[in-house]
This record gives C-alpha cells, structure tokens and sequence, in this order.
C-alpha cells in the first residue's frame, strides 16, 4: 500500500526537525500528525505502516488534523464555533497528548488542543485495533469561556488525501429498496451523503461509504478507504476536492437543525467514525469490519444467534391465542429455536388491527389473548423453543391511549395540523419522562413474563411535525438529544436485562449502524424478502456488517420461486422462517426441516469465519459467496443461477467459480449438500490452490437453481 494521505503531497506548511510526530497505527496502517513549530497539529502520513517509525520524520505536513472555522482554510470546517462576542473563528494548538492501552487491547490517543485566545477545548481521540485494522475517531469540545457559546458545526474525524483519483461508492435506496451500491468519481466540488429523517434516519442513504483511491477498487485489489458513522440519527459524510486535487473527508453528525449550546464548562462528545483503510480491495476490508465488529462492539458479538419462526406473514393482524399456540407448535416442528409474535397483539381501546390505531398502548389485547403473554411463553416453553414479542416503544398512532393522556410527550408542532408517516408520530426521546416510559415497555414485559428472551424493536417512522415540547427555545437541540434519549433508555435495558437479546428493526433497514449494535444483537435490513431482491440486499451490507447481524427470513415474497431457494438466500445471514408449513407441500416441508439442521452445523463458519464475495450478482445472471472458518477451517459455498436468457448458452469461464479464503497446500473434499432430495452429492477432491485458481463449473443455466457446498479439509 502506497502513502494515501500526505506522505508525499509538498506544502507550504510548518515544519519542525525535532518536532514530534503522534503514531497512530494497527499492524498494517499508520496514520501519523505532527506537532509544527507553530504550535499547530498537522496531517502527516497515512497509509501502509512503516516498520521504522523514524521514517515518518522526513515527510513533510499536510493540512490541519481538525480545521476550524474563520481561519484561513477556504474550504468546508470540522468545527464551527460562535462566541458570544460574535467572533467566529476558532485556532487550535496543541496542548498535550497520551496513548494507553485499554482493557481490551486496543490503543488509545488523545490529542488535546485549545483556542488560547478563548479557552476552549478539543481532545482527538483515536481508538486502534491493531490487528484488525480498524481504527475509531472521534472529539469532545468543551467551552471553556465564561459565556455560553453556539458549536454549528461538530465533525467526528477529517482525514486528507493527495491521490491523483477518488472513486466514492455510496448505498442509497428507499423501503423494500435498501443499500442499492453506486459508484462516482470525484471531482472538484462538494459531494455530500446525508440524512436529516431523526429516526428511522438510514432510509434513503446508507451510514457508509467506500473510496477508491487512485482508481476504483474492486473485490480483491486496490486501496480504498471504507468508513461508517456509528450514530443513530442524522449523519453526514463531506467529500470536498480542492483547486490543487486534495481531498478532505469529514464524518459526523448532520450539523443541519443541530447546533449544540454549550454552556460555561459544558462538553459535548461527538459519535465515533469507524474506518479501515485497505489495499487489498473491498473483501478484505469487509473482513476487517466484521471481525473487529464481532470482537469489539455488536452486543454479544461472539454468542451465537437463535434461528426463528415468525407470525407475520402467516396471520398478519388476524390471530388469536389458538392460532398462535399452533405456531409455536410449528416452530417446534420446524426445529427453530424460537417463536417471534410480530405485531398486532396490544391495545384494548382501540384494538391494534391495523397500523391505524392502539400504538403507544402496551397491554395485551383481551379478545385475542385472554390468557396474556403468559400462555404463549408457557406453550413456547412447553414445546422447547424460546419465545420473542415484537414492540415499537419510541411511537404512537393518534389514535391510541397514550396519546389521548401524553400528548405533550409527542413531537408535534403545536399551531399546525399534523401530517403522519405511517399513521404515526414519535414520542419524543429527549425528555426524561418519556424515557422512563419507553424504558417501562420493555420493563413492564419482562417483570411480568420473564421467560421472553427477545425484542424485535420496531422503528417505522422518521420524526414529522418537528417540534419538542420538551425542549422549548432550544430546538435546535432535538435531533441530537433524541438519539442520547435513545441510548439512555437502552443503556438501562442491557444493565437490567443483560441475557436479552434484541433486534434493530426499523421499517427495513432504516437503522442500521455500529453505535444502535451495542445494544442490540442483529437489524433488519429489509422487509423486502424476495430472494432476489435479498441477493442485493445482503450483498449491500455485507461491505461493513457481518453477516451474524443480518437477519435473513424465508417467506411468500415472490413466492415463483423455489423454496430451496429463498432458503439458501436466507442460511447467508441470521435464518429465520416467516411462513407457514401448512402452505408448503411435504416435500418442502421437509428440505425446510433438514435446511435448519444444514445450517445449524454450518452456523460457526457461516456466523464466524471469514466471508468472501467471490461473485456479484450486479455482475450478471448469478452470485456467489463462501464462508471460511476460522484458523485455516473448512468452507461453504453459495451458488445462485438467476435468470439465464431465452436459449443463452454458458461458456466454461462463465460456469467456473473461483473461490478465495482457502489454504493452497490442502487438500478438499467438495460435496453438494442441502440438496432438495436430501443426497449429498460428492464433486471430488481438490487442491486449495486448484479451487482458487481454476476453480470448479458450478454455474448452471436453470433458472433461479441454488445449491450449497461443503469444502472440507482432508
């Protein structure tokens, strides 16, 4: 990996022969600033380590490590502060620096800097994980005047590149449509990724980006940056190309309705952004995500997860307590580990059958179930599977108890009609009370049924009607005290209820990053089920997340196609079954059944070891991707035929499939199985450098045909 940042861009800078340079590195990245003689933090280096530190000394400076506002930088700030005397200019020096080594492993920096001429205060801190390759950033600024002042604008991280080229890829869609992969090159200008939705604040635009620096970065080469904002809420991501072709990247909350008052001696700590940089192309630093993520920060990272039968699409609103004890049955049948009750189960007053009405109203719905949760834990309990209950806490239909009671606990404007998303509006997170209320959801649940061992927590609604009752003249604050509000309440289920498991759901993949995954164990990243369509979707956000946090359900969604196949879509990510075994003829019945116990034995490789996308269905008619297990393990390969042309023929290139992760030096035994028949079928056995540079023809031309492999060491 060549020097990507500034190693070799000459500026005119300050410089200082005995000035000391700060080291940031993992094994194989260095990310290097300087103390200039004028007091100033510069950008130095980042790019491959050097295995000799004192060869940062003879690269010169690049620009600022957090440039302010008012200066004399032309272009887009990381911070923007307003005094009270109307200045707004801000000038930094340094003040100090520390790096120790954390609990768990990690190395931590903090760059302290000041406005000597005001006083206030911004640390950098910088998280390694060494070997990973993930490194985390983020600042707290303090006011340090006596007055309050105004911050309008707060990044997490700036990072500056002099390449020749910059090569973004974005992940942008709507419901049912998530993480849809699009590339552009830079150019002069600003190009900005963002969202201003508060809640549900992923539905348009993903919180992650890839670029390419130099040229476009494929799947095995090329050096690219990958980034993400753990934060859920409003995010923007800036990317300015200068007159002289730098680049600066700046991560951080949308500043946008957002400035933050601080007052005399008050901090605020921004979110981490979360980066890799790697030279080996999108694979290998998907992988640097996935295990720094699973060791690091999804919420029982390295627990197994809980294959799941699903109520929805089998009854939608219309159930009662027979037939849902039926479906518990069924899960049992199935051979899943849990059964999920979806929506529909609450509100008395105005019954929840429809998502018109009962929505804030959390007790059982008498007419359906007379006995209470109670029964179904005990039927769940009785037939040997978990139970789990899906919930919206952070909402309210109008038409609902809560509402009636609390309405200043919405956010509503108070001299406008309301319009709603979804027939809905959002309880408003930055008041303590409602906190406490949301909090009591989960509470109230699991004091009185305690066998519920997980939460499926909806999230359907972006904030509408833009206005808090609780924060009065300060509404600029909302956006950002709402997602606080958010982790308080969720802070207090995990310390309270530490075994329980939870999924991030939010209309889709409406929320979907790394802070929300300390909490809970898996999102949902769509409810666009269709295999098809899942291909893409799951292709989308295995870029950054492993794939232990996706679920991934069988269901009726394009329901032409086979059952094997929207199996074998879902075993790519976290199995669950949303569909019911009296629809399926005994035959699919059955492959279900021995589909759970393939995937149950494949669960370690597929939810542990390492992913490889070896071919991407925007590429063509097929896809495919393999699984290795950890410390040179065995493998499992996916194989996906779409939808071949009338009459199109299949060369031998086209067929091949080319697989990666594997040991040269072994030898393997490559055996079809999850086959429909219940046969496994035995392809022969291969060198590991055959099978990752001839590869084997496992392409064919039938329409929507899947098949499972399993690689195994001899």
């Amino acid at each position: 990996m060549k020097p990507t940042a500034l190693a070799l861009l000459m500026l005119a800078t300050y410089t200082c022969a005995n000035a000391e340079d700060i080291i940031i590195s993992t094994d194989n990245t260095g990310l290097v600033y300087n103390i200039a003689d004028n007091g100033r933090v510069y950008q130095k280096y980042f790019g491959k380590k050097l295995s000799n530190p004192s060869d940062y000394a003879t690269i010169p400076n690049g620009p600022e490590i957090y440039i302010t506002g008012g200066m004399e930088d032309y272009y887009e700030p990381a911070l923007q502060i307003n005094h009270a005397d109307g200045n707004k200019s801000t000038l930094l020096t340094y003040t100090g620096h520390k790096t120790t080594t954390l609990p768990d492993g990690a190395q931590q920096t903090v760059i302290s800097l000041t406005d000597k001429a005001y006083g206030d205060n911004v640390d950098v801190y910088f998280i390694a994980y060494p070997a990973q390759d993930i490194i985390k950033t983020y600042t707290v600024i303090s006011n340090g005047e006596n007055k309050p002042i105004e911050v309008e604008k707060y990044a997490s991280s700036i990072l500056h590149f002099a390449n020749g080229d910059y090569y973004l890829t974005q992940f942008n869609g709507d419901w049912a449509s998530e993480v849809n992969a699009s590339e552009t090159k830079l150019e002069y200008g600003k190009k900005q990724l963002d969202s201003k939705l508060g809640t549900r604040a992923d539905m348009f635009c993903s919180p992650f980006f890839q670029l390419g620096l130099d040229s476009p970065a494929d799947e095995n080469s090329g050096e690219l940056l990958v980034g993400t904002l753990g934060w859920t809420g409003n995010f923007r991501f800036t990317f300015e190309v200068d007159h002289k072709g730098e680049l600066r990247v700046i991560s951080g909350i949308n500043p946008e309705a957002s400035r933050r008052t601080l007052a005399k001696g008050e901090s605020f700590t921004t979110p981490e952004f979360i980066f890799t940089l790697s030279d080996e192309g999108r694979g290998k630093a998907s992988r640097n995500f996935h295990d720094w993520a699973r060791n690091y920060q999804v919420y029982k990272g390295n627990d197994t997860r809980m294959t799941l039968l699903n109520n929805w699409e089998a009854t939608y609103f219309d159930f009662d307590e027979e037939k849902l004890i039926k479906l518990i049955g069924e899960a049992k049948e199935l051979g899943v580990d849990m059964f999920l009750l979806d929506d529909g189960w609450f509100a008395n007053k105005y019954p929840r059958h429809s998502d018109t009405q009962g929505l804030g109203d959390w007790q059982e719905t008498r007419d359906k179930l007379p006995n209470g949760i109670k029964a179904l834990t005990e039927a769940a309990k009785k037939n040997g599977v978990k139970f789990g209950i899906w919930i919206e806490p952070e909402m309210v239909n109008p038409k609902s108890e809560l509402y009636e009671q609390h309405k200043d606990w919405v956010i509503t404007l108070p001299n406008r009609d309301e319009y709603y998303f979804r027939n809905q509006l959002v309880l408003d997170l930055s008041n303590p009370k409602v906190q406490d209320y949301v909090f009591s959801v989960v509470d109230n649940l699991m004091t009185k049924y305690p066998d519920i061992a997980f939460f499926k927590w909806d999230c359907n609604s972006p904030i509408t009607n833009i206005y808090s009752n609780y924060e009065k003249m300060n509404q600029d604050h909302l956006y950002v005290d709402y997602v606080k509000g958010l982790y308080n309440v969720l802070e207090r289920i995990q310390k309270k209820y530490p075994d329980l498991m939870m999924m991030m759901c939010s209309g889709g993949g409406g929320r979907s990053d790394y802070e929300g995954l300390k909490y809970f164990t898996e999102f949902w990243p769509s409810d666009n089920t269709d295999p098809i369509e899942r291909l893409y979707i799951q292709w989308g956000y295995s870029q950054i997340f492993p794939v232990k946090t996706q679920c991934a359900h069988v269901t009726t969604w394009n329901n032409s196609t086979p059952v094997k196949f929207r199996t074998n879509v879902a075993m790519m990510g976290k199995l669950g079954f949303d569909i019911k075994l009296d629809d399926m003829s005994k035959e699919d019945a059955d492959y279900c059944r021995r589909a759970i116990k393939n995937y149950n034995s494949f669960k370690p490789i597929i939810l542990e070891g390492d992913q490889y996308r070896l071919v991407s269905p925007y590429e063509g008619n097929h896809a495919a991707t393999m699984y290795v297990g950890k410390n040179d393990g065995d493998a499992v390969l996916f194989t996906f035929d779409i939808y071949p042309r009338y009459k199109q023929n299949i060369s031998k290139s086209e067929a091949q499939v080319v697989m990666n992760g594997l040991n040269p030096k072994a030898r393997y035994r490559v055996t079809e199985t999850d086959r429909h028949d219940g046969n496994d079928q035995t392809i022969g056995e291969y060198s590991g450098e055959y099978l990752m540079t001839v590869g084997l023809p496992l392409f064919t031309l039938n329409r929507l045909n899947s098949r499972v492999f399993s690689i195994k060491k001899i």
